[in-house]
């Protein structure tokens, strides 16, 4: 029998884990249209899989993978698009006429006869004159980055992981940048991201409407979860107990990650270290929910820093709306959460505690909300805790674990460590 380590199955890892689970709606969806060379997205929320998808549908060698930074504008998501095609970036000495330095793009390749190099020279804005004559590339010139991109040959798939660090108006751009890679050129991009509405960079740009395919990650139904559950037991030659399985299942709110850690834990604790020559049943009197919470702990100092922060916003106001964005989230029970809160129920609930009341002006709360995910990266919270769905005006939650975590937490100390006074 095959030797198999336990973290290479259970728990956290680097790579797809072994008991890696297909899903129809999911996997499926993703290898037929990477077929079609469909620009693609893949949302969901945080630790659902959905970076483990794109590995085990996708060979290394089929794409170039773009880790997107909040510091970023669209400019430098273009430059490390071309840094990951294989081109040299540096700086030239040259300067726009706005004082803008311009950047100097240049490939080594194989000729027929040796080397050579191929150098062009990305500018912002006009400048009086080029470095190279070959070409000459605005680094934030969609037609340029194409061909650029087209005349290496270049056709791999352009896969940019965390595209929800970006700001929000570096993502509107890029929004309208794809139209046109998807009509000037054959490049295919996998946009992957966290958040919950399925048409997220169509609202962006509705010209990208048919153009774009959304795959939804964050569903994980209970017989899928299970079978995460047994094939890491036939991987290891174990057996959990049936009611910590469904226990465990119940309480996970749909989670592979609490999964996956839950029964690595137990593992652990039982003294399992890799595959038993012995089948051994563990996890018998183990209390599932109280292990979930104990997991989702881990991660009190950051659920009670995100509430700590985003009731500061981003600087002093009057109204205070993000603090007070937090009173429903607090004060609304995990089942509503879980299902996304509305625009009108956000609205209810904090025209019912607010200083001013029915007063509130409707355009504060909506702008507010908006910037949700922003000012979460503004501070530094990392993976973002709530989002807000501009299709279906809902507040979305996507830390899972928050849900499980302010089940457990009592009210009115939440409503105190934000600064909530009713």
């Amino acid at each position: 029998m095959k030797k198999n380590k336990v973290e290479d199955v259970f728990g956290m890892s680097r790579n797809v884990p072994l008991n890696y689970v297909e899903r129809e709606n999911v996997d499926d969806v993703l290898k037929n249209n990477l077929e079609r060379k469909k620009h693609i997205t893949i949302f969901g929320s945080s630790k659902q899989g959905k970076t483990c998808l794109r590995k085990h549908c996708l060979d290394e060698k089929e794409y170039i993978l773009i880790q997107c930074n909040n510091k970023w504008n669209i400019g430098d998501l273009n430059t490390n698009i071309l840094k990951r095609a294989g081109y040299e970036i540096t700086q030239s000495k040259k300067v726009t006429e706005t004082g803008r330095a311009k950047i100097l793009a240049s490939l080594k390749a194989k000729l027929g006869f040796g080397e050579g190099s191929v150098g062009f020279e990305a500018e912002n804005s006009e400048s009086t004159e080029s470095v190279f004559k070959e070409l000459e590339l605005d680094s934030e010139d969609v037609n340029d980055i194409i061909s650029a991109l087209d005349n290496i040959g270049f056709k791999k798939y352009i896969i940019l992981e965390d595209f929800h660090y970006l700001k929000t108006e570096v993502q509107r751009d890029f929004a309208i940048e794809l139209k046109s890679f998807h009509e000037n050129s054959k490049l295919s991009f996998i946009v992957i991201g966290v958040w919950l509405d399925v048409n997220r960079l169509e609202i962006y740009n509705g010209d990208l409407a048919g153009r774009i395919i959304s795959i939804n990650a964050d569903t994980w139904e209970e017989e899928q979860l299970k079978e995460v559950i047994e094939k890491g037991e036939n991987l290891l030659n174990i057996s959990f107990n049936e009611k910590f399985v469904d226990d465990l299942i119940k309480n996970s709110f749909q989670n592979v990650y609490i999964v996956q850690e839950a029964c690595y834990k137990i593992c652990s604790e039982s003294g399992i270290e890799e595959t038993q020559d012995i089948k051994k049943e563990i996890g018998e009197n183990v209390d599932a929910p109280n292990l979930v919470k104990e997991i989702i702990n881990q991660q009190s100092g950051r659920y009670n820093s995100f509430i700590l922060h985003y009731a500061a916003g981003f600087q002093s106001t009057t109204l205070e709306m993000h603090k007070w964005i937090l009173y429903p989230i607090i004060m609304s029970d995990t089942e509503e959460l879980s299902k996304g809160l509305t625009y009108r129920k956000i609205k209810e609930m904090i025209q019912s505690k607010h200083p001013i009341g029915t007063g509130l002006n409707s355009g504060n709360l909506t702008q507010a909300l908006h910037f949700s995910a922003a000012l979460q990266l503004t501070k530094s919270i990392q993976p973002i805790i709530i989002d807000y769905d501009e299709t279906n005006l809902k507040l979305h939650v996507v830390d899972k674990g928050f849900l499980i975590w302010i089940e457990y937490q009592d009210k009115n100390e939440l409503l105190e460590r934000a600064g909530i006074e009713i």
